[in-house]
């Protein structure tokens, strides 16, 4: 090969994640603010119909309750219609939402790189793979695996009496569906040497395992009227699962393209031309 040839590229290696934990969260705020931001916008227009018309529903039936009561007591003296209105109105709640997720963005940013830095001293993923199976691992364990357990009801849509019960269940399926990460993020380690295949198939056999486990000892819940449209619960349902969904694919991709330009941008020039002396 002549002295002035360029060498051939390197094949390239993966690199893993780089940076102080000052540095890996500053790049979780900002990829967790643009998440927030991204899944409010989603919410703003695909979820925010589907509240309406459920509040239209809300508003119907206690005004038809209003009215039964109305004849139901014809010599009182008094009126059931005095309702306090709202504290926010419905205009500010929809762009309220811009905040509230925006807000949980950033702190689901700061929580993404704090476990980011503790897990890339346990893997030899690249930087950019690491930010992408910890979003995919963290939307299974709090969004998926409760949602199917406990999916998001509409406002018009369950009992306010049971609503402290509904929280803790829906906080203990958060916990099982972390466990059922930890599950399989041990089944794909305990294996290490087979095929990657065979490493998957079981991470993911003991993540559906403990999923199963879970859902049948958690208690069922179901509080929707008979009478309520099928339709619009599944539209708000979905409308729901977009929203998180958005928030932790945005949330992975954001960080991983950030890690990947930093890495680009910190990493210097190879290859440089020999020249004859």
């Amino acid at each position: 090969m002549p002295l002035n040839q360029p060498a051939p590229p390197a094949p390239s290696a993966a690199v893993p994640l780089g940076g102080s934990l000052k540095t890996l969260l500053l790049r979780g705020l900002l990829a967790g603010l643009i998440a927030g931001l991204l899944a409010a916008t989603v919410g703003y227009f695909v979820g925010e119909p589907k509240v309406d018309a459920a509040i239209a529903i809300e508003e119907a039936n206690a005004a038809a309750q209003e009215s039964h009561h109305a004849s139901a007591e014809p010599a009182s003296g008094h009126s059931h219609g005095d309702e306090e209105e709202p504290l926010i109105s419905r205009s500010g709640q929809k762009f309220g939402q811009f905040l509230a997720l925006g807000l949980s963005g950033l702190a689901f940013g700061a929580i993404f790189a704090s476990v980011a830095h503790f897990a890339r001293r346990h893997t030899d993923l690249s930087g950019p793979k690491l930010a992408i199976g910890l979003g995919l691992a963290g939307w299974a364990a709090i969004v998926a695996v409760p949602f199917f357990k406990y999916p998001a009801n509409p406002p018009a849509v369950g009992d306010p009496e049971t609503i402290n019960d509904r929280t803790l269940l829906w906080v203990a399926s958060v916990l099982l569906g972390l466990a059922a990460v930890g599950a399989a993020v041990y089944a794909y380690k305990l294996l290490r040497g087979q095929l990657d295949t065979v490493r998957l198939i079981a991470g993911v056999a003991a993540f559906a395992l403990i999923t199963a486990l879970g859902y049948v000892l958690l208690p069922g819940v179901d509080e929707v009227a008979a009478d309520f449209p099928p339709s619009l619960l599944w539209q708000f349902r979905i409308a729901s699962l977009a929203v998180s969904a958005t928030l932790w694919a945005a949330l992975g991709l954001g960080f991983a393209a950030l890690t990947e330009f930093a890495q680009r941008t910190s990493t210097p020039v190879r290859g440089a031309v020999a020249t004859a002396g």
